[in-house]
Protein backbone atom coordinates (compact mmCIF):
# COMPACT_ATOMS: atom_id res chain seq x y z
CA UNK A 1 0.00 0.00 0.00
CA UNK A 2 0.78 3.80 -0.57
CA UNK A 3 1.94 5.79 2.05
CA UNK A 4 -0.69 8.06 0.55
CA UNK A 5 -3.50 5.25 0.57
CA UNK A 6 -4.32 2.48 -1.18
CA UNK A 7 -3.72 2.30 -4.81
CA UNK A 8 -6.02 2.72 -7.31
CA UNK A 9 -7.70 -0.28 -8.77
CA UNK A 10 -6.24 -1.43 -12.21
CA UNK A 11 -8.24 -2.05 -15.40
CA UNK A 12 -7.71 -5.79 -14.80
CA UNK A 13 -8.82 -5.52 -11.33
CA UNK A 14 -11.80 -3.65 -11.96
CA UNK A 15 -12.79 -6.14 -14.69
CA UNK A 16 -12.61 -8.80 -12.10
CA UNK A 17 -14.75 -6.97 -9.51
CA UNK A 18 -17.38 -6.48 -12.61
CA UNK A 19 -17.35 -10.38 -13.73
CA UNK A 20 -17.64 -10.71 -9.47
CA UNK A 21 -20.70 -9.00 -9.42
CA UNK A 22 -21.86 -10.14 -12.77
CA UNK A 23 -22.00 -13.77 -11.42
CA UNK A 24 -23.81 -13.05 -7.92
CA UNK A 25 -26.49 -10.97 -9.33
CA UNK A 26 -26.68 -13.62 -11.68
CA UNK A 27 -26.81 -15.94 -8.88
CA UNK A 28 -29.27 -14.10 -7.08
CA UNK A 29 -31.67 -14.19 -9.88
CA UNK A 30 -31.12 -18.08 -10.80
CA UNK A 31 -31.40 -19.08 -7.11
CA UNK A 32 -34.42 -16.62 -6.50
CA UNK A 33 -36.45 -18.19 -9.60
CA UNK A 34 -34.70 -22.51 -9.19
CA UNK A 35 -33.66 -22.65 -6.11
CA UNK A 36 -30.29 -23.40 -4.85
CA UNK A 37 -30.24 -26.97 -5.78
CA UNK A 38 -31.82 -26.52 -8.99
CA UNK A 39 -28.71 -24.55 -10.33
CA UNK A 40 -25.18 -25.73 -11.58
CA UNK A 41 -21.78 -23.69 -12.02
CA UNK A 42 -22.09 -23.91 -15.57
CA UNK A 43 -25.67 -22.13 -15.28
CA UNK A 44 -23.97 -19.38 -13.34
CA UNK A 45 -21.39 -18.82 -15.90
CA UNK A 46 -23.59 -18.90 -18.50
CA UNK A 47 -25.61 -16.12 -17.12
CA UNK A 48 -22.98 -14.31 -16.11
CA UNK A 49 -21.54 -14.76 -19.56
CA UNK A 50 -18.54 -16.68 -18.60
CA UNK A 51 -18.00 -20.56 -18.86
CA UNK A 52 -18.77 -22.31 -15.99
CA UNK A 53 -15.26 -23.08 -15.10
CA UNK A 54 -14.46 -19.08 -14.73
CA UNK A 55 -16.99 -19.50 -12.30
CA UNK A 56 -14.01 -21.03 -9.72
CA UNK A 57 -11.43 -18.02 -10.96
CA UNK A 58 -13.85 -16.26 -8.26
CA UNK A 59 -15.54 -18.98 -5.62
CA UNK A 60 -14.30 -21.87 -4.93
CA UNK A 61 -17.75 -23.80 -5.25
CA UNK A 62 -21.40 -22.87 -5.48
CA UNK A 63 -21.82 -22.47 -1.77
CA UNK A 64 -19.05 -19.92 -1.60
CA UNK A 65 -21.50 -17.97 -3.83
CA UNK A 66 -24.42 -18.59 -1.96
CA UNK A 67 -22.23 -17.51 1.07
CA UNK A 68 -21.10 -14.28 -0.78
CA UNK A 69 -24.37 -13.32 -1.58
CA UNK A 70 -26.25 -13.51 1.67
CA UNK A 71 -23.64 -12.57 4.07
CA UNK A 72 -22.85 -9.50 1.91
CA UNK A 73 -26.15 -8.56 2.04
CA UNK A 74 -26.23 -8.96 5.94
CA UNK A 75 -23.28 -6.68 5.78
CA UNK A 76 -24.71 -3.96 3.68
CA UNK A 77 -27.90 -3.81 5.93
CA UNK A 78 -26.17 -3.82 8.83
CA UNK A 79 -23.40 -1.17 7.33
CA UNK A 80 -25.73 1.04 5.82
CA UNK A 81 -28.29 1.07 8.77
CA UNK A 82 -25.31 2.21 10.83
CA UNK A 83 -24.72 4.94 8.50
CA UNK A 84 -27.92 6.42 8.64
CA UNK A 85 -27.72 6.64 12.81
CA UNK A 86 -24.65 8.07 12.13
CA UNK A 87 -25.46 10.56 9.36
CA UNK A 88 -28.87 11.76 11.93
CA UNK A 89 -26.28 12.46 14.64
CA UNK A 90 -26.88 12.83 18.29
CA UNK A 91 -29.41 15.77 17.64
CA UNK A 92 -31.86 13.78 15.45
CA UNK A 93 -35.18 13.23 17.42
CA UNK A 94 -35.21 9.71 17.30
CA UNK A 95 -38.74 8.94 15.47
CA UNK A 96 -37.03 10.85 12.75
CA UNK A 97 -34.28 8.56 12.80
CA UNK A 98 -36.34 5.56 12.80
CA UNK A 99 -38.40 7.09 9.73
CA UNK A 100 -34.63 7.07 7.65
CA UNK A 101 -33.90 3.26 9.00
CA UNK A 102 -37.67 2.44 7.31
CA UNK A 103 -37.57 4.10 4.27
CA UNK A 104 -33.36 2.26 4.04
CA UNK A 105 -34.83 -0.60 4.74
CA UNK A 106 -37.77 -0.20 1.90
CA UNK A 107 -35.29 0.50 -0.45
CA UNK A 108 -33.39 -2.66 0.40
CA UNK A 109 -36.56 -4.71 -0.20
CA UNK A 110 -37.87 -3.38 -2.97
CA UNK A 111 -34.35 -3.17 -5.12
CA UNK A 112 -32.96 -6.67 -3.73
CA UNK A 113 -36.02 -9.33 -4.04
CA UNK A 114 -34.00 -12.06 -5.05
CA UNK A 115 -31.75 -11.83 -2.32
CA UNK A 116 -35.07 -11.90 0.33
CA UNK A 117 -36.32 -15.06 -1.64
CA UNK A 118 -32.98 -16.58 -1.78
CA UNK A 119 -32.86 -16.35 1.73
CA UNK A 120 -35.92 -17.49 2.96
CA UNK A 121 -35.54 -20.72 1.01
CA UNK A 122 -31.91 -21.42 0.95
CA UNK A 123 -30.16 -19.96 4.39
CA UNK A 124 -30.06 -23.69 5.47
CA UNK A 125 -27.66 -24.60 2.27
CA UNK A 126 -25.05 -22.61 3.86
CA UNK A 127 -22.19 -24.27 5.48
CA UNK A 128 -22.32 -23.63 9.47
CA UNK A 129 -19.99 -21.26 9.36
CA UNK A 130 -21.41 -18.37 7.10
CA UNK A 131 -25.12 -19.42 8.46
CA UNK A 132 -23.54 -18.42 11.68
CA UNK A 133 -22.09 -15.22 10.32
CA UNK A 134 -25.46 -14.14 8.67
CA UNK A 135 -27.63 -14.98 12.27
CA UNK A 136 -24.98 -12.45 13.89
CA UNK A 137 -25.02 -9.63 11.25
CA UNK A 138 -28.91 -9.76 11.23
CA UNK A 139 -28.75 -9.71 15.56
CA UNK A 140 -26.68 -7.00 15.01
CA UNK A 141 -29.02 -5.07 12.61
CA UNK A 142 -31.81 -5.61 14.87
CA UNK A 143 -30.13 -4.36 18.31
CA UNK A 144 -29.62 -0.88 15.70
CA UNK A 145 -33.07 -0.62 15.21
CA UNK A 146 -34.39 -1.31 19.36
CA UNK A 147 -31.72 1.68 20.38
CA UNK A 148 -33.39 3.90 17.94
CA UNK A 149 -36.87 1.91 19.30
CA UNK A 150 -35.97 3.16 22.93
CA UNK A 151 -35.36 6.30 22.16
CA UNK A 152 -38.94 6.45 19.51
CA UNK A 153 -40.89 4.71 22.37
CA UNK A 154 -39.69 5.49 25.87
CA UNK A 155 -40.43 3.50 28.43
CA UNK A 156 -41.88 0.24 26.25
CA UNK A 157 -40.29 -2.76 27.35
CA UNK A 158 -37.89 -4.36 24.83
CA UNK A 159 -38.88 -7.53 24.22
CA UNK A 160 -41.89 -5.78 22.75
CA UNK A 161 -39.69 -3.33 20.99
CA UNK A 162 -37.95 -6.57 19.50
CA UNK A 163 -41.62 -8.26 18.64
CA UNK A 164 -42.20 -5.01 16.52
CA UNK A 165 -39.10 -4.63 14.73
CA UNK A 166 -39.06 -8.24 13.62
CA UNK A 167 -42.82 -8.12 12.44
CA UNK A 168 -41.79 -5.14 10.44
CA UNK A 169 -38.93 -6.84 8.81
CA UNK A 170 -41.17 -9.51 7.91
CA UNK A 171 -43.83 -6.63 6.55
CA UNK A 172 -41.03 -5.40 4.38
CA UNK A 173 -39.35 -8.55 3.61
CA UNK A 174 -42.68 -9.84 2.55
CA UNK A 175 -42.48 -7.75 -0.92
CA UNK A 176 -40.68 -10.14 -3.22
CA UNK A 177 -43.60 -12.43 -2.23
CA UNK A 178 -46.78 -9.28 -2.13
CA UNK A 179 -46.39 -6.69 -4.47
CA UNK A 180 -47.71 -7.05 -7.84
CA UNK A 181 -46.11 -6.09 -10.97
CA UNK A 182 -47.89 -4.87 -14.59
CA UNK A 183 -51.39 -3.70 -15.48
CA UNK A 184 -53.30 -2.58 -12.36
CA UNK A 185 -50.34 -2.75 -9.35
CA UNK A 186 -49.45 0.14 -7.77
CA UNK A 187 -46.82 2.56 -8.68
CA UNK A 188 -43.15 1.99 -7.19
CA UNK A 189 -43.83 5.43 -5.45
CA UNK A 190 -46.74 4.50 -3.95
CA UNK A 191 -45.75 0.86 -2.89
CA UNK A 192 -42.92 2.77 -1.02
CA UNK A 193 -45.27 5.42 0.36
CA UNK A 194 -47.78 2.20 1.49
CA UNK A 195 -45.05 -0.04 2.98
CA UNK A 196 -43.22 2.64 4.81
CA UNK A 197 -46.08 3.97 6.64
CA UNK A 198 -47.24 0.69 7.61
CA UNK A 199 -44.11 0.05 8.49
CA UNK A 200 -44.26 3.37 11.05
CA UNK A 201 -47.16 2.26 12.06
CA UNK A 202 -46.39 -1.41 13.05
CA UNK A 203 -43.32 0.53 15.10
CA UNK A 204 -45.17 3.49 16.52
CA UNK A 205 -48.68 2.21 17.39
CA UNK A 206 -50.42 2.32 20.95
CA UNK A 207 -52.13 -0.84 21.80
CA UNK A 208 -55.46 -1.10 22.52
CA UNK A 209 -56.68 -1.62 26.49
CA UNK A 210 -59.09 -4.09 25.40
CA UNK A 211 -61.89 -1.48 25.22
CA UNK A 212 -61.28 -0.05 21.97
CA UNK A 213 -59.34 3.08 23.31
CA UNK A 214 -56.23 3.78 22.07
CA UNK A 215 -53.35 3.52 25.75
CA UNK A 216 -51.24 6.59 25.54
CA UNK A 217 -48.93 3.91 27.73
Amino acid sequence: MSPLGPEPPTARGRAKAERRDALLAAAARLFARRGFDGVSIEDLGSAAGVSGPAVYRHFPGKQAVLAALLVGASERLLVGGRAVVAQAGDDTPATIVLESLIRFHTDFALTDPDVIRVQERDLAALPDGDRHTVRELQRAYVELWLDVLTGARPGTDRVELRLRAQATFGLLNSTPFSVRSGAGAPDATETRTVLEEMAYAALTSRRSDGTGTARTD
